[in-house]
């Protein structure tokens, strides 16, 4: 299954990036105090004891880390003894994250700043955290009716509103195809409140030495499941596919969303749909609507319906991954993260700002 399933689990202060870490096995080396594995697969579990370790697959460091209820491995852009020694935090930086072995912190980039997410404490008793499964046409959009109410927001402890939240629904039709989507405004942005089903264009796609015929796709190749849970997409037709006017959102856009609904921690709860997940409903406080769509690898295999909830960003990782929000069953939270580019996922369009 999904959860941190779909990667390396990411979780957000401001906008968490993920990295598995070990702390020794078999198949690891130590070179100049280091310990270097040949895979991410090999890296060892990260558990209580291991907490601010660091390990790495080849160069890349990872470190141990404890984020709210969960002991994760995050990935980190650089290593220093203090935060003053991390290479200058610039825009094309954000979301990317350092850490601090003298302070034993995790910092990420975010406005052009570090930015502490947690400090660590190595006396914590934690649980052994589960292990990780390797995670444009144009046209006019027309707005219909809209109505509101205010919701207050779910508590946080990563942060909170000031002030109860506008929550406004409404509809929107894609003039591509004639489609009539939910839409919902919480604070400033306006998301459709269901997954896109637009027919995107297929072409051959090739990235690496994958190739397919397709980049988007039904559920189990299920005319239903589009009718029910929208289209997958591979993350290149993500990018291109929201009608005119709206647009894949960025990582730092979900993450606007988790704080404006009362926080990253409790983000899932609030976002979730009140039914369709195999345990856990969310109390979809917020008409964001989130169904468990599950995914399609890139052996054309669909897993996960009923328990995973995944949503493209714009923002690419590397030239194999790209960053995506997930939402799992049996967790209170939202999680960003990085995943293979070829995978399918569900596409929630935000609307562009000077179209409001």
């Amino acid at each position: 299954m999904l959860k941190a399933k779909h990667g390396f689990s990411l979780v957000v202060a401001a906008i968490s990036v993920l990295l598995l870490v070990a702390c020794g096995d078999d198949n690891s080396t130590k070179a100049s105090d280091k310990i270097v594995v040949d895979s991410v697969e090999d890296l060892s579990n990260c558990v209580a004891t291991k907490v601010g370790n660091l390990e790495y697959v080849d160069t890349v460091a990872y470190v141990c880390v404890e984020l709210g209820d969960k002991i994760k491995w995050v990935q980190v852009a650089g290593v220093g003894d203090n935060s003053e020694d991390f290479r200058v935090c610039t825009g094309k930086k954000d979301e990317l994250y350092s850490f601090s072995q003298k302070e034993n912190t995790l910092y990420v980039c975010n406005d052009e700043e570090w930015v502490p997410v947690k400090q660590l404490d190595d006396n914590d008793s934690m649980e052994e955290s589960s292990s990780s499964e390797a995670k444009s046409s144009s046209s006019s959009v027309t707005q219909q009716s809209s109505s509101s109410k205010k919701v207050e927001s779910s508590s946080s402890k990563v942060t909170e509103p000031v002030e109860p939240v506008e929550v406004t629904t409404g509809t929107m039709t894609d003039s591509r195809d004639g489609q009539t989507y939910k839409t919902v405004t919480i604070g400033t942005q306006t998301w459709m409140a269901q997954n896109l089903n637009y027919a995107y264009t297929d072409v051959p796609y090739k990235q690496g030495n994958y190739t397919s015929d397709s980049t988007s796709w039904c559920y189990n190749n299920d005319a239903n499941n589009c009718s029910k849970y929208g289209r997958l997409y591979t993350w290149a037709a993500a990018t291109t596919v929201c009608p005119e006017g709206w647009h894949l959102p960025t990582g730092a856009e979900f993450v606007t969303l988790f704080t404006v609904v009362g926080g990253q921690s409790t983000a899932g709860r609030v976002l979730k749909s009140t039914s369709g997940w195999i345990s856990g409903n969310g109390s979809d406080a917020f008409a964001f609507s989130a169904l468990p769509a599950g995914s399609r690898d890139d052996r054309g295999l669909y897993n996960n319906e009923g328990y995973n909830a995944n949503f493209w960003s714009s923002i690419e990782y590397s030239s194999h991954g790209a960053y995506y929000m997930y939402l799992y069953y049996d967790y209170d939270d939202a999680s960003l993260d990085f995943y293979n580019k070829n995978y399918g996922f569900s596409v929630r369009c935000l609307k562009n700002a000077q179209a409001e």
